[in-house]
């Protein structure tokens, strides 16, 4: 849902740029709390990640389809802060290199696409995992549930908005309905995605989640008088065996998948409109579009333009983004980490070390 420039005014996009970039800021500050020597490399694969995922579009109704936004994914694996600032980075690159959401536009895609979706996602997941019984199956079933929820309200967001400053007088009743509907349908395969890979990460490396990092395992209780009662807290002793484990296996299979998805797998997906494209153009929304400023860009449309043939052009500009975005996100988290140490005066210790 990659809003393009001219749907939305220049007020109502400058004020969404201003929240955006507010967003940003408070998001710089509170991933210091979630970034660690273990974690920034990882939240540059996420980063990465959803970019690839991004390009594989997948049908959801007759000439429609729709592609993962990534927020519920971030937020429960590196954590909100973290998540925000993971689809910037993906959002900028999109706009700037590939022609993908408009240059005028970026505020409003950061606003609906990163912080609406990673607010809505994350407070869901935290709510139902405070509820649900403390398992990974209960875990992976939340993610469900916040990916799920994110993306309609992603798109009542984009409503909002272009009820406040759309550039087409459209009954906004009409605008909100075909929005919300096509993206309930979408919001299923992100769903999917996001369950899917929560899941896989839970299975191999739990301690890499950030959504479930001191939940899945109910505080010891013991019998006294016929009553349960918390047990004493454990005197310090050897670190978990996780806390040593190298994260390198894990990054390098996370990289290849994005490398494949980016590379192979895109060639095969839907070439129909996204829900917005084709909300757009049914309600008449797109009458005021304007040509993107980057379209002249070697990588616009998410090709390469001097290679003629449409598998490896397309391939090899996947390969560029996904190489491009772990570069700057992983570039933005190990800064924003050693602010961390900096203020600490001294290396950051892990949350392991920290308990």
């Amino acid at each position: 849902m990659h809003v393009p420039d001219g749907f939305i005014d220049a007020p109502v996009s400058v004020a969404a740029g201003v929240f955006a970039a507010g967003a940003v800021a408070v998001s710089l500050r509170g991933a210091r709390r979630e970034l660690d020597e273990r974690t920034a490399p990882l939240a540059g694969l996420v980063a990465a990640f959803i970019f690839a995922v991004q390009m594989l579009n997948f049908p959801v109704a007759a000439g429609t389809s729709g592609h993962l936004m990534g927020g519920a994914l971030a937020a429960i694996l590196v954590g909100p802060y973290t998540a925000v600032l993971c689809l910037s980075v993906v959002l900028l690159m999109q706009g700037i290199f590939f022609a993908d959401g408009g240059l005028t536009a970026l505020g409003v895609n950061i606003t609906v696409m990163g912080v609406v979706t990673v607010v809505v996602a994350y407070g869901v997941f935290r709510l139902l995992t405070g509820l649900l019984p403390r398992t990974r199956r209960s875990a992976t079933a939340s993610a469900f549930v916040a990916a799920l929820v994110s993306v309609p309200a992603s798109a009542a967001a984009f409503t909002l908005l272009y009820w406040i400053g759309g550039t087409t007088d459209i009954p906004i009743g009409k605008v909100f309905t075909a929005m919300v509907g096509v993206h309930v349908l979408i919001g299923i395969g992100e769903a999917v995605i996001t369950a899917l890979t929560v899941g896989a990460v839970l299975a191999v490396r739990p301690d890499l989640v950030h959504g479930v990092q001191g939940t899945l395992t109910a505080p010891l209780k013991l019998r006294v008088d016929g009553e349960l009662v918390d047990a004493p807290a454990p005197t310090r002793g050897p670190e978990p065996v996780t806390a040593h484990r190298s994260n390198r296996g894990f990054l390098i299979t996370g990289l290849v998948s994005a490398f494949l998805l980016a590379g192979f797998v895109s060639f095969y997906a839907s070439a129909s409109p996204d829900g917005l494209e084709r909300v757009a153009a049914d309600q008449g929304i797109d009458e005021k579009a304007e040509e993107h400023g980057a379209a002249d860009s070697p990588l616009a449309d998410y090709g390469v333009g001097d290679i003629a043939n449409a598998r490896l052009s397309g391939g090899l500009a996947g390969v560029i983004g996904v190489s491009a975005t772990v570069v700057v996100g992983t570039g933005v988290f190990w800064v924003v980490r050693r602010r961390r140490e900096d203020e600490r005066g001294g290396p950051a210790r892990s949350d392991h070390e920290n308990v």
